[in-house]
């Protein structure tokens, strides 16, 4: 959950530091005070775009940080531990400074916007005051049935089964119209397959050439260099060998006088031995170098000869005998095309096979899940105001339907605002109020479900009074119970239900306007409800409503 908000320079805070608890936290406030300014420093801090307002005028730069619990929410501490960025504490931090330059940090360390985005989706969901317009949309509608029925695996199993399926597609229609410059690139791979073969060099030999290369050039030195070093070994008068001699004669004097010099004369002999040995070796090194300017020349042309075509070819020059492999693949692969085209159809209708099986498999997921989720957004809108109200998911799968990444379902939802009334689509029966309450319906519905810890709700209530807020307020409340939630709110009716609630209000100079954050007690929620009842003035009769209110929903 949410546990810390430290807000700096954002719109109209000047500096907040809030502590928040568990529960449902109703957000209050008179209308333009900046309630919806906590929730825009949040979004920023969980990796949403800064909007050119956000930093307070007059100020630098804006920073916000929020601080989360997470000892229970395993998925989250995984995300950090596999980033390496710690997995026994969570806080995300944004700063955006006037030039509109931002810097991102989870746990104190930098890091891309998008994983701002990543953590910040796993620990917050935000539900804007015009999300409800989304449901008219059909592939909203489906995301939202695909979110409560958990098909996220199986959506994902079917995208890559849709990939394949669309691969052997392409392949299939590449050599069925690839008559027009069929013959064109098969001369093309002709003239480069054979001056690629004339090479007649393996990968190993492509080095070779290399080290030969560095060797002829390079081979004046090397004569020089290993004839001094074979004189230092052998052949000058202070030569090892010869000193190493001198060493052994005169340690082989000294036996005689103390035999503890045994172990070193023995070292001297071995030492001789080696030097002897490494002598012999530079010698028939010596015999095989040859200064070869001929030699020289041809390996130099043919390694050109190599750079020229692993340009041409986009490779190195050791990648070649390997880009002539793929070269030949492709000419067999066209040479036989009528072959090729029957094996490529044979593994569409088992591509084709398959998909449809995990399609009919995600269809049934989801008819499944629709009548589930109809159920419960109907007992919904019963009680927000829409008794005779009735809501239906209708899942059509069409097996003949092209393959795409979502399935072969139709999902549409359906309302009817009567009993006997014939279902039609939201879009069309349904009122700005009650798209209102059937939206809500629907987020309560479908959140019950989610892993998601913090809930924010920034005026869902919008549209709606009465008897109603009071409903809307209990199932808020009920989510609090496993969440926490935040909701912005004018109604009293779902403020009163709050378990926790915090006043926003805007104070203002000739030269500033300043916007500021108290957590309630019992007293001043009293106070703040009374305000919402009644308005400006404050009488006795609101102030014991409100808190004959705020008993009730204790209770």
């Amino acid at each position: 959950m949410l546990s810390h908000l430290h807000i700096r320079d954002f719109a109209l805070v000047e500096r907040l530091e809030l502590d928040l608890e568990p529960g449902m936290v109703a957000l209050t406030g008179e209308t333009g005070a900046g309630k919806s300014i906590l929730l825009g420093a949040l979004g920023l801090c969980l990796g949403e775009r800064a909007e050119s307002g956000a930093i307070r005028a007059g100020a630098e730069r804006t920073e916000v940080s929020a601080s989360f619990e997470i000892e229970e929410l395993e998925p989250v501490r995984q995300w950090l531990a596999e980033r390496e960025l710690g997995e026994e504490e969570c806080i995300l931090r944004r700063v955006v400074q006037a030039n509109g330059r931002s810097k991102a940090y989870i746990n104190g360390r930098p890091v891309p916007l998008q994983s701002l985005k990543e953590l910040g989706e796993r620990l917050v969901d935000i539900h804007g005051q015009h999300a409800h317009q989304s449901l008219l949309r059909r592939d909203a509608q489906r995301e939202i049935l695909d979110g409560y029925a958990g098909n996220a695996p199986v959506l994902a199993d079917l995208a890559r089964g849709q990939s394949r399926l669309r691969d052997v597609e392409a392949r299939i229609a590449q050599l069925e119209g690839g008559q027009e410059g069929y013959y064109e690139r098969l001369d093309l791979l002709n003239y480069q397959i054979q001056e690629l073969e004339a090479l007649q060099m393996s990968a190993e030999d492509i080095l070779e050439l290399d080290q030969e290369q560095r060797r002829l050039a390079n081979a004046g030195q090397l004569l020089e260099s290993s004839q001094a070093l074979l004189a230092m070994l052998y052949e000058d008068e202070q030569s090892v060998q010869n000193l190493l001699g001198l060493a052994g004669r005169r340690l082989e004097e000294q036996l005689a006088l103390e035999s503890a010099l045994a172990e070193p004369h023995e070292l001297v002999n071995g030492a001789l031995v080696q030097v002897e040995e490494a002598a012999d070796s530079l010698r028939r090194y010596l015999d095989r170098l040859e200064l070869d300017p001929e030699r020289l020349h041809w390996v130099e042309e043919r390694i050109a000869t190599l750079q020229d075509l692993a340009r041409k070819h986009r490779v190195r020059p050791e990648e070649l005998p390997r880009r002539l492999e793929a070269l030949q693949a492709e000419r067999d692969e066209l040479s036989h095309a009528e072959t090729r085209l029957l094996e490529l159809r044979d593994e569409q209708h088992r591509e084709q096979a398959r998909y449809r099986e995990l399609a009919e498999a995600l269809s049934a997921r989801r008819s499944e899940a629709a009548e589930a989720l109809s159920r419960r957004v109907t007992e919904f809108i019963h009680e927000l105001g829409m008794p005779g109200g009735a809501f239906r998911i209708d899942v059509r799968h069409d097996p003949e339907a092209r393959a795409t990444a979502h399935g072969l379902d139709r999902v549409e939802f359906l309302v009817r605002s009567n009993p006997g009334q014939p279902y039609q689509p939201i879009g069309k029966v349904a009122s700005g109020g009650e798209l209102s309450r059937i939206g809500l319906a629907l987020e309560v519905a479908t959140i019950e479900s989610t892993r998601i810890p913090t809930l924010i709700f920034d005026e869902a209530d919008s549209g709606i009074g009465g008897a109603v807020a009071e409903v809307v307020g209990r199932q808020l409340r009920t989510l609090g119970s496993r969440h926490q939630v935040f909701c912005v709110t004018h109604l009293p009716q779902v403020a009163s239900q709050a378990h926790h609630q915090l006043k926003v209000s805007k104070s203002s100079t000739e030269d500033s306007t300043r916007t500021r954050v108290e957590v309630l007690d019992e007293a001043q929620r009293v106070e703040e409800i009374a305000r919402m009842l009644g308005g400006v003035e404050i009488t006795e009769n609101t102030l014991s409503h409100a808190s004959e209110m705020l008993q009730k929903a204790a209770n």
